[in-house]
Order: C-alpha cells, then sequence, then structure tokens
C-alpha cells in the first residue's frame, strides 16, 4: 500500500505563486507515476498535471505556463510550483499515483487527502 500526503496550500491574493508537494510512503518497490489534480467546488475533478513514463511534464491547457510539476524518483516527491495564479484555480488539490507503466487511462489507484488552494482576487 502506498500513501500520499500532500502540503503547501493555503490562501493567495491573485498573481501570487504557492508550491505544493506530494509525499510518498509506503511500499514502494519500482517507480511511481505521479500526477496532480483538482477539483472546484461543484465542479468535476480535473487533471493539472503528470509526469509522463519517460519523465516528461504535462499540464493542462489552462495552467500551461504558470504550473510546473516535478518529481524526485529517489525520494519519492512530487512538487507542483504554481505561479501567476488566478481565482479559477480555487481548488482542492490532490496529489495521486499508481506503479509504471504510466498508464493515466485507467483510475490511479493511489489518492491523497488533498490540500486546498484559495485564490482571492
Amino acid at each position: 500500500q502506498v500513501q500520499l500526503v500532500e502540503s503547501g496550500g493555503g490562501s493567495v491574493q491573485s498573481g501570487g505563486s504557492l508550491r505544493l508537494s506530494c509525499a510518498a510512503s509506503g511500499y514502494i518497490p519500482i517507480k511511481l507515476c505521479m500526477a496532480w489534480f483538482r477539483q472546484a467546488t461543484g465542479k468535476e475533478r480535473e487533471g493539472v498535471a503528470r509526469i509522463e513514463g519517460d519523465g516528461w511534464m504535462s499540464v493542462a491547457e489552462s495552467v500551461k505556463g504558470r504550473f510546473t510539476i516535478s518529481q524526485d524518483n529517489a525520494k519519492n516527491t512530487l512538487t507542483l510550483q504554481m505561479n501567476s495564479l488566478k481565482p479559477e484555480d480555487t481548488a482542492m488539490y490532490y496529489c495521486a499515483a499508481r506503479f509504471a507503466p504510466c498508464n493515466y487511462i485507467d483510475p490511479l489507484p493511489y489518492w491523497g487527502q488533498g490540500t486546498q488552494v484559495t485564490v482571492s482576487t
């Protein structure tokens, strides 16, 4: 079993920055494929960014140029650097993972509890 714990959320004004972290623990014998999702109140959960199997970063169009995802495989940590935040980025942010191969079509089995990000005007 893998446990994921997010941290770094908070409240910030529009244009500000936050850095989210996700720490994975438990029995992790092979590479973890990790991603960030978010869910705003009254909306469906959406993918924000993920690390592909070859190590490349993929981000949603809505955050491209503003958010950067990175993963430290040795430490099993995932980071989301969020710059130029907008009120529409307000949501609960979740870290999710699966063991390699990095298949993001099927539901990811491991999820954190989430960390709230609130962006005010």
